[in-house]
């Protein structure tokens, strides 16, 4: 991704019943797929070391709450969302927050100045930016959105030897106006997502969080999964999941203890310093967070296809 992109600072207002007829499969079957468990490894996987690429960018999305407030601004650019004024803007995702249920006010305007500081986003032209002055994603984090389409896509083809990954990576400059509108609003309203089981939760709403979880999926040993119930994995300590995830170990601990607290993990043996393992449970919701992402996706991919997509659509241009 070389490309420097230009999009217009607004386009056409996103259909109210666009989230209505989504073409996608259920996600329960998907998770019913046998090589479904493949697709939940490759994504933790590939999740968890995407994040390094730009750590920075990467931790300002690293909360259920932030990365569902990225969709939403990413989203807005690209079609606004409802009766909130075209263009991202540090007013509009002001207004956007409290009117999706995912913020205050003010917890959006310090995520927009966060983002803006850390170059997430930036001025579309070059006066200062001010209240309702108009921003654009930086081609990093445009870069990182595309890199989690491909890691999303290529999972679903690991399902039916699909060519989804082909398909936008191919012509991701025009698809990905198209989809993101209604991935967004399909994860805004889809209870799965908004509502995880209480395992996730308890990790998706502190920083870096997510990532935690990615590592312990990532590292889970395929030739015993679920043995017993449990899936065993590679990590031995707590003070390495806390250096790989950006926590503090004080943190990461605490985290730990209460998912343990409710049987989602444990230890082998000594506490610390023996493998851990994760529940059935565990895995499941994270599993099923998967899922509900993936079916989205799907469905977004094939409405835009349907749809059509010609390389002169939109205003933009690449040099």
């Amino acid at each position: 991704m070389g490309q420097i992109i230009e999009f217009p600072a607004s386009n056409p207002a996103l259909p109210r019943g666009a989230r209505s007829d989504l073409p996608y499969r259920n996600a329960s079957d998907l998770i019913a797929r046998e090589s479904f468990p493949s697709a939940v490894f490759f994504l933790a996987s590939g999740m968890f070391e995407a994040h390094k690429l730009a750590p920075r960018s990467a931790a300002l999305f690293a909360t259920q709450q932030r990365w569902l407030l990225s969709h939403a601004a990413i989203a807005h650019f690209f079609r606004p969302i409802g009766a909130v004024k075209p263009g991202l803007s540090r007013r509009s995702l002001g207004v956007l927050g409290p009117a999706l249920g995912l913020s205050s006010r003010n917890t959006a305007h310090t995520f927009f100045d966060e983002a803006m500081k850390y170059g997430v986003i930036q001025p579309v032209d070059d006066r200062v930016i001010g209240h309702g002055s108009l921003a654009k994603p930086s081609l990093e984090s445009l870069s990182l959105l595309v890199l989690w389409y491909n890691l999303h896509f290529q999972a679903l083809d690991l399902l039916d030897d699909g060519q989804r990954y082909v398909q936008f990576s191919t012509q991701w400059e025009d698809l990905l106006r198209l989809i993101q509108p209604i991935v967004a609003d399909s994860l805004f309203f889809s209870p799965a997502v908004r509502e995880p089981g209480p395992l996730y939760r308890i990790f998706s709403w502190i920083d870096s969080g997510g990532w935690v979880m990615d590592r312990l999926i990532a590292g889970v040993d395929r030739e015993s999964f679920l043995a017993q119930g449990r899936c065993f994995t590679d990590v031995r300590s707590i003070a390495y999941l806390a250096r790989s995830t950006g926590l503090s170990s004080a943190h990461t601990s605490r985290k730990i203890s209460e998912a343990q607290s409710i049987g989602g993990l444990g230890w082998v043996g000594r506490p610390g310093h023996s493998t851990m393992w994760i529940s059935r449970d565990f895995y499941e919701e994270y599993a099923q967070f998967q899922a509900q992402k993936l079916a989205i996706l799907d469905g977004a991919l094939a409405k835009a296809l349907a749809g059509g997509v010609s390389a002169g659509q939109g205003a933009h241009h690449c040099e």
